[in-house]
């Protein structure tokens, strides 16, 4: 965001050098205080969301099963919308946009929606989402973010806003209010995610952006380092993402009568 006081501080030289003065607008000034990974502000946010993650799943408990789900769980969810709706809007704006990063295609600009929809109908297949999405994809980007903008630039509100909350949603639907998934919801999951990166890839080919990371690794480290460069990597993360993604779902599903909780949604 541009200063409101549209004034530009200027840098002189020392006297008598033959450098012309510059002026630095206060917005560059504003962004050379980067985000740095496990810095003073990274590590303020892993330590909210970390507290929060109990209280969540005690609520889901709470209210699970009762007259007072429906409205708690939609309340969350008009929660959601209302800290990241603002925010991404905020992104398309002209001293904002940036067709390389503005654009809602990452997967948490997806998983948030789906979140919402989870909270709302307490959907058995958007839960599942959420829930795969959140606890492996979502919470990579928090250990590893390739975030620029330090606290309290815009793009670091909705960076954490969006990240903390898809991760809390997931946890107070699953382990809250135990909409569980099934061996179907996760085949479908592994549908709606290969088709998410199918498009995403197409558009990355054609506009020649990075979303999803699938066209290229991050610029800042992440755990896809550790693998072969493009487009290796990619399928092996799909395939280790599938893999793990099962082992989240074993525990739900090695009942071997239904879950009498679970059963109530669709």
């Amino acid at each position: 965001m541009r200063s409101s006081s549209g004034l530009e501080p200027t840098v002189r030289p020392p006297r008598g050098s033959s450098v012309p003065s510059v002026s630095i607008p206060v917005h560059d000034l504003v962004l050379a205080a980067d985000f740095e990974t496990f810095g003073p502000s990274h590590r303020v946010v892993l330590v909210i969301f970390a507290l929060g993650l109990v209280p969540v799943v005690l609520l889901g408990r709470s209210v699970r099963g009762t007259v007072r789900e429906a409205g708690v769980s939609r309340a969350l969810a008009l929660g959601i919308v209302a800290v990241t709706v603002p925010l991404q809007v905020l992104q398309l704006l002209p001293d904002e946009w940036n067709p390389r990063t503005s654009l809602p295609f990452q997967l948490c600009d997806l998983a948030w929606m789906f979140a919402v929809h989870a909270l709302w109908t307490r959907s058995r297949l958007t839960s599942t989402i959420t829930y795969l999405w959140g606890l492996t994809l979502t919470t990579q980007g928090m250990a590893t973010p390739d975030l620029a903008s330090d606290w309290p630039e815009p793009r670091f509100i909705m960076f954490w806003a969006m990240h903390v909350l898809i991760v809390w949603a997931s946890v107070y639907l699953v382990m809250g209010l135990r909409v569980l998934p099934t061996w179907e919801t996760y085949r479908r999951t592994v549908a709606v995610t290969l088709a998410w990166a199918a498009a995403v890839m197409t558009y990355n080919a054609l506009a020649d952006t990075n979303y999803g990371y699938l066209n290229g690794k991050p610029s800042r480290g992440s755990l896809l380092d550790v693998l072969p460069s493009w487009p290796l990597y990619v399928v092996i993360e799909i395939a280790v993402v599938a893999v793990v993604w099962a082992l989240l779902v074993v525990p739900w599903t090695v009942r071997k009568t239904p879950d009498p909780v679970s059963s109530r949604y669709p």
